[in-house]
């Protein structure tokens, strides 16, 4: 755990990684852009079996994540997810490009 600004948040802070960029894509699937430039794709699901994570199950909670200090929190901060979790935890996303 670690603490910034006043706010606690769970995992280890790692001043190399953060959130930069969130897309929620359906069922439990988030693209997540890191400040590394990388983009992984990561499935919220097996976080819901854990009491903290349960309000994530509503839709209308988890379509409506936000970035707070380069990190991913939903209903104000009350929930997060360690960045190191998103990443390790992820997988990695190719973009096709089509060319017409």
């Amino acid at each position: 755990m670690y603490i910034i600004d006043g706010i606690a948040y769970a995992g280890e802070l790692s001043k190399d990684i953060e959130v930069k960029k969130v897309s929620v894509l359906d069922d439990r699937i988030m693209l997540i852009t890191f400040s590394t430039g990388e983009k992984r794709l990561f499935d919220v699901s097996e976080l819901l079996r854990y009491p903290a994570f349960k309000p994530l199950e509503n839709a209308e909670i988890f379509t409506l994540p936000k970035i707070e200090r380069g990190v991913l929190v939903w209903l104000d901060g009350d929930i997060d997810i360690a960045t190191e979790t998103l990443y390790k935890n992820s997988f990695a996303y190719q973009e096709v490009i089509r060319s017409s």
